[in-house]
């Protein structure tokens, strides 16, 4: 079935799973009880699914979250057309096919923002009128809701009835989606980090790394707080643990929407965000694994997405609050967020929409971060030779800095491509740290993100005062012009590849120390 909504202003046309409803089981039901129950409810729709072009890696996720795709039976279909719910399902949801090939899960749940002239009052008089429901109300942009539509409309109807009405700037519905991590696992071990100092062992070639050591003499990046968001984190690996920021914390379920619950003693845990978070900052000299960039940097953890499955209104909250705190927890001083942002979460491909509100989102904390000088956003670009960076709308957007990777021979290695590519770093085979306290080695741009970010945060510590565009044109001049002569480099000395270079850390902390 034909399907229309509002995304960025655009009109889109997608298509609805014909006969195919999305239940979300309470997280206690797990395996055989989950396929008891979807019995009951109808038949499995896994092969409508994969008809749909659905790769396993996606199935598995939506699985992992509790979430079943079902052919309704009669009585089960009678109940949902008229009520849009299921009896005993926590949420229930429409199976929409994207423009890109993605699917999404189309629930009530939008996010709507109202004209910012209007007072608070008057906006949610309009919301009100407009039959919507207020679950949330997001502090990163003024008048800007999440919220739930009328019971006799899904997401995507209310996205086009309101996009008629001034009173709104915009009205999206809030797909629960697939958003994994951007790393490729190699199985390998190294004994050595050769990110950090690569002397031309195991086939690589001496000096291909981020030339961090001589920068080390200078700083440790004591003073920065680094952002990480990522779908979880073992928070109490040892190299992780003595450099946690009391701000970290993570995303909950909760009745209508995510809650951010502060802290890390039940903090959802990842091997993939555990290894981003130690290419950051794993302490050093403390006689365990290996280290970070920033070895004395906090680390802000932010575990979002837990599954790999959500909402981007839950990572766009999870941006804000690396920025401004206070948008989630009030009191909170809003000059304590982040210094630098690191996040690593996307399908690999490249295709990846970005809806209004993270882009708020990430807008917001580029402009007002840091109390005005901003927050510099370092994201991992996809995985996969000759994917063009422009159709990953989040890592191709002008506040983000897009990271892909290298090898131990200073080549690029399969990584998205585009104007928009910044930086190459270290990615392959990199040592980092793993969940239950062990060390391991991974390949993907995941990883050469986190280096890229802990590199910058060496040079925002010895010059806490630039702006995020200063430091974003002292990691671009700083980097060396790598993959040898073949490669060439524009006027502006960029290359579709390479970005403007592989990071050098040295060389970033002498220019932010002479600016």
């Amino acid at each position: 079935m034909s399907r229309q909504y509002y995304q960025r202003g655009h009109l889109v046309e997608a298509e609805e799973l014909d006969d195919v409803v999305a239940v979300k089981m309470g997280t206690e039901i797990r395996a055989s009880a989950a396929a008891e129950r979807t019995a009951e409810l109808g038949s499995s729709a896994l092969g409508e699914i994969r008809e749909a072009g659905v790769d396993d890696e996606t199935t598995v996720a939506f699985a992992r979250a509790s979430w079943v795709f079902v052919r309704p039976n009669q009585r089960t279909r009678e109940v949902f057309t008229a009520s849009g719910v299921i009896p005993g399902a926590q949420t229930t949801g429409k199976v929409i096919r994207r423009p890109n090939g993605r699917i999404g899960i189309a629930t009530d749940a939008l996010t709507v923002r109202l004209a910012p002239e209007l007072s608070e009052e008057e906006a949610e008089r309009e919301l009100e009128a407009a039959g919507l429901t207020v679950v949330g109300k997001l502090g990163f942009a003024k008048n800007l809701y999440e919220v739930r539509a009328a019971a006799s409309q899904d997401a995507l109807a209310a996205s086009v009835e309101l996009h008629d009405n001034d009173r709104f700037v915009f009205a999206e519905p809030a797909f629960i989606e697939h958003v994994p991590a951007r790393f490729r696992p190699t199985g390998a071990r190294y004994s050595e980090q050769w990110q950090w100092r690569n002397p031309g062992t195991n086939g690589g070639t001496p000096d291909a790394d981020v030339h961090i050591e001589s920068a080390w003499d200078s700083t440790f990046g004591a003073g920065i707080r680094v952002a990480v968001i990522d779908t979880g984190f073992d928070a109490g690996h040892p190299d992780l643990a003595n450099g946690l920021d009391p701000l970290s914390g993570f995303f909950a379920d909760g009745v209508q929407r995510p809650v951010f619950v502060q802290g890390t003693s039940t903090m959802p845990d990842s091997d993939h965000g555990t290894f981003c978070a130690g290419m950051v900052g794993a302490r050093h000299d403390n006689g365990a694994g290996g280290t970070g960039a920033a070895p004395e940097c906090s680390l802000m953890l932010l575990a979002c997405l837990q599954d790999q499955i959500g909402t981007q209104t839950t990572l766009a909250r999870a941006v804000a609050f690396a920025a401004d705190p206070s948008t989630e927890v009030p009191g909170i001083d809003p000059g304590a967020g982040a210094d630098i942002l690191v996040s690593s979460l996307g399908p690999n491909g490249a295709v990846w929409d970005l809806s209004s509100t993270l882009e708020l989102a990430l807008e917001f904390a580029a402009s007002d971060g840091r109390q005005g000088k901003g927050l510099p956003i370092f994201w991992a670009a996809s995985n996969g030779r000759n994917v063009d960076i422009t159709k990953d709308e989040v890592v191709s957007h002008a506040d983000v800095i897009a990271v892909v990777r290298s090898t131990n021979t200073d080549r690029e290695d399969n990584a998205a491509r585009g104007p928009e590519v910044e930086l190459i770093a270290p990615g392959v085979d990199v040592l980092s740290t793993t969940s239950g306290g062990g060390y391991g080695v991974n390949t993907g741009t995941s990883f050469a993100a986190p280096c890229a970010a802990g590199c910058a945060a060496l040079a925002l510590s010895v010059n806490p005062r630039l702006t995020r565009d200063q430091l974003r044109e002292v990691m671009h001049r700083s980097a060396d012009p790598i993959g040898g002569p073949q490669v060439e480099y524009d006027e502006a000395g960029h290359n579709d590849d390479y970005g403007f270079g592989r990071v050098n850390a040295a060389q970033a902390v002498a220019l932010a120390t002479g600016n």
